[in-house]
């Protein structure tokens, strides 16, 4: 299974593909891609918007991934940063849709649970467990794509318990 991990913000959105090596076994994942799509500050919100679409979209007809997994809406104090971040979660849901994949959402808690054995890990945690657990070099940078790899490896994790909870019942 081909997963793309979408992390959503406002300044950059990260992006990963992780792949299942062998479905049967939980933990064999490689990492085939990762990065940080940077909006530009300069431009107008839509221009930065239409932007991202378009990075997305050649970035998942690239990749050609079974299912976009994508974090959950979370709350946030601040109104028009939370509105900002549901403008640019909805151009990754619209990229995906476009393209009739179909999206998992993952709460933050659930996503570091997966990747960190913790909900209230750091950023930086996050990074480590996901350079661990795809056996990469160095650290992922910037630190959105980490949380991108993250939510497509928690994608998998959780396809697999449930492919394997399914063969034994």
């Amino acid at each position: 299974m081909r997963v793309f991990g979408i992390d959503c913000g406002t300044e950059i959105t990260g992006f990963g593909v992780v792949e299942s090596v062998d479905s049967s076994t939980l933990g064999q994942v490689a990492c085939l891609t990762c990065g940080g799509i940077r909006l530009s500050k300069t431009k107008s919100l839509p221009l930065r918007l239409a932007e991202l679409h378009r990075t997305l979209l050649a970035e998942l007809e690239r990749w050609q991934p079974e299912v976009v997994a994508i974090e959950e809406v979370f709350y946030s104090v601040n109104a028009k940063s939370a509105l900002k971040l549901g403008q640019v979660r909805g151009v990754a849901l619209l990229a995906a849709a476009e393209l009739q994949l179909p999206v998992a959402e993952y709460a933050p808690l659930s996503i570091k649970s997966s990747v960190v054995g913790y909900g209230l890990a750091k950023k930086e945690q996050v990074q480590f467990m996901v350079a661990r657990l795809l056996n990469l070099p160095e650290l992922p940078e910037p630190a959105d794509a980490a949380d991108a790899l993250a939510i497509a490896i928690c994608h998998l994790h959780t396809a697999q318990t449930l492919a394997l909870q399914g063969a034994r019942a």
